[in-house]
């Protein structure tokens, strides 16, 4: 299993969802270029980079297996390209919640990060980064963090803004190059628009079929990782849920 995670977060951020899978198979996680031990990482930030170092890791830790792969948001569209890359290697498909920026009903996200309060566009990836923030987890919270801590998060504003920006300027992924069923699932209280991309990808991805996690926002697998590895296993088709609680 590799487990690919989201704009703003790190490989730490899915440790209590790999904990209750791992009993299942041999769980990889790493940290993406730009975020977490990759910090300092030059760059690109694109899809095609992201799924380059995706296909390197599984080369380097499960060459010759077949392989289950989990992507929470951005992860998840590093997830569905890669399909094209590895080809029969992949055996299983699960995301949670990934933009698809690049239909025209998306909302326009990053752009709007790059925006103040008063509407004038400000070209700092540092402060896209802390808008993001303090939106995911609300202003009281963000004040309550470490300096070091937000200090951190506003580094990783480049990866980012660019990430995001290239999602928005061409599809993720061929659905001709997935050619195993896809499970989509999404927060009940998440976004109508992330709900919708769920159903859009069990609509377009043969099949495939989308799953609400009850309760969950757009940070399910870190906030609800019970549910979302029940929902994970069945669609893997293995019994039993380990007892987790780091």
């Amino acid at each position: 299993m590799c487990i690919v995670h989201g704009s703003m977060d790190r490989s730490t951020g899915m440790m209590r969802l790999a904990r209750r899978v791992d009993h299942a198979a041999r769980v990889v996680r790493f940290d993406r270029r730009g975020y977490g031990r990759s910090r300092g990482h030059p760059g690109p930030f694109t899809l095609a980079a992201n799924v380059d170092d995706l296909v390197t890791v599984i080369d380097r830790h499960l060459a010759g297996r077949s392989v289950h792969l989990f992507g929470h948001s951005f992860g998840g569209d590093v997830v569905l390209a890669s399909c094209a890359r590895l080809g029969e290697r992949v055996a299983s498909v699960t995301v949670f919640e990934p933009p698809l920026s690049w239909l025209p009903w998306w909302p326009a996200g990053t752009s709007s990060l790059l925006v103040d309060e008063e509407g004038r566009r400000v070209d700092d990836s540092e402060a896209a980064a802390e808008r993001f923030m303090r939106r995911l987890i609300g202003d009281a919270r963000w004040e309550r963090l470490p300096p070091r801590t937000r200090a951190e998060r506003r580094a990783e504003g480049r990866a980012l803004v660019e990430e995001l920006s290239d999602l928005r300027r061409r599809p993720a992924f061929d659905p001709a190059d997935i050619a195993v069923p896809v499970l989509a699932m999404c927060g009940s209280r998440g976004a109508d628009h992330h709900r919708r991309a769920a159903r859009e990808l069990e609509a377009v991805l043969p099949g495939s079929r989308a799953h609400e996690v009850p309760g969950a926002r757009h940070f399910g697998p870190n906030t609800h990782p019970d549910a979302v590895a029940a929902a994970w296993l069945d669609h893997l088709g293995v019994e039993g849920l380990s007892v987790a609680t780091g």
